[in-house]
């Protein structure tokens, strides 16, 4: 179970720091809003099931029921997250943000 929370806990810090290399190195809102949206959100979800499987060494009735409690949590952030990027890059489409284009490319 160890091996299982470590690599779990490995793979989130992994991916926070993908997203936020993501965050900086991007060029526009809309890229850096997709690294972080991906990015985080797996992240995020990898982390926080960490946390709740390693809460699952004590096998008692309060860590199993905190453990669930933790993967609800996990579930909302697997659905809301992606929606509320989608919400953010739709209000950003809507207010006039222009996508990056390179310049000087030839048609």
């Amino acid at each position: 179970m160890n091996w299982l929370v470590t690599l779990l806990m490995v793979s989130g810090v992994f991916f926070f720091a993908i997203g936020t290399i993501g965050i900086l190195r991007l060029p526009d809102f809309y890229s850096r809003l997709h690294a972080a949206g991906k990015c985080d959100t797996l992240a995020a979800t990898l982390a926080v099931s960490a946390i709740a499987l390693y809460n699952l060494h004590d096998l008692s009735f309060a860590s199993i029921l905190v453990s669930w409690k933790v993967f609800f949590i996990v579930f909302f952030i697997f659905m809301a997250s992606p929606t509320a990027t989608h919400a953010i890059t739709k209000a950003a489409l809507i207010v006039g943000v222009e996508p990056w284009q390179r310049k000087g490319t030839r048609k």
